[in-house]
């Protein structure tokens, strides 16, 4: 992977020092940040390529800071980094607009990991160079834009990542199991309301530009990206 901005978030000094330590060991240059309000002019400032984003700071929460980012158009990666583990929690920090969670503690492997999973679904070292069309959508993977019926439509790199794979399976159903492992790479233990939650903000972003519904569910099974068939 190619080196990366990276912006460090959380109150605690000694977990901000090893993060920041180790990712620059990892060859990647390293910004930190000790509260909410200080991360998000930082994001804006810096622009960095992915932010390491500790829900419970002093100030604003992680998760405010994501709704805050991206109510500013600010699509750049999120990984949140938290103490609970609860399961509503997780949901709520990727429904918010994170592309991933790692509960405390964690390892610096999986930490690694996880930022490579996320890059890969940004498309920083995806293969770019062709579009795809289904239908009213194309991709142009080279511009890592989408447009509906002509028309540009803003999508997270989760999002993107999400749709690409339904454009690449049209007329195929597809399990939230097998979305889980392709998009996210990890299982989240079966948390289904992930993929429902990301299946609904991809609708809401694509129906009112289409004809007619792009994403078809599979009652108790899946879902469907419809395209002309033949």
């Amino acid at each position: 992977m190619e080196s990366l901005k990276v912006l460090v978030v959380d109150d605690e000094p000694n977990i901000r020092d090893l993060l920041s330590a180790s990712l620059r060991f990892a060859g990647h240059q390293v910004l930190s940040s000790p509260n909410g309000t200080d991360a998000i002019n930082k994001i804006i400032e810096t622009q960095p390529d992915i932010v390491l984003l500790d829900v419970m700071l002093p100030d604003i929460s992680g998760f405010g800071v994501t709704k805050k980012i991206r109510s500013m158009g600010i699509e750049t990666p999120i990984l949140f980094l938290t103490a609970r583990d609860d399961t509503e929690d997780k949901v709520t920090g990727l429904t918010v607009g994170g592309d991933d969670y790692v509960t405390k503690p964690f390892s610096l492997d999986e930490i690694m990991a996880r930022i490579n999973a996320i890059m890969r679904r940004t498309g920083k070292d995806g293969e770019a160079g062709s579009v795809i069309r289904v239908g009213e959508l194309e991709m142009n993977e080279d511009a890592h834009e989408v447009t509906v019926a002509g028309q540009i439509v803003d999508l997270s790199p989760t999002e993107y990542q999400l749709l690409r794979y339904l454009a690449t399976n049209p007329n195929r159903v597809l399990t939230k199991a097998q979305i889980l492992d392709h998009v996210w790479e990890y299982d989240f233990n079966g948390e289904m309301g992930i993929v429902e939650s990301y299946v609904s903000y991809l609708r809401k972003k694509l129906d009112p530009l289409s004809t007619e519904p792009l994403i078809v569910t599979k009652r108790g099974v899946g879902y469907m990206l419809k395209g002309p068939k033949g």
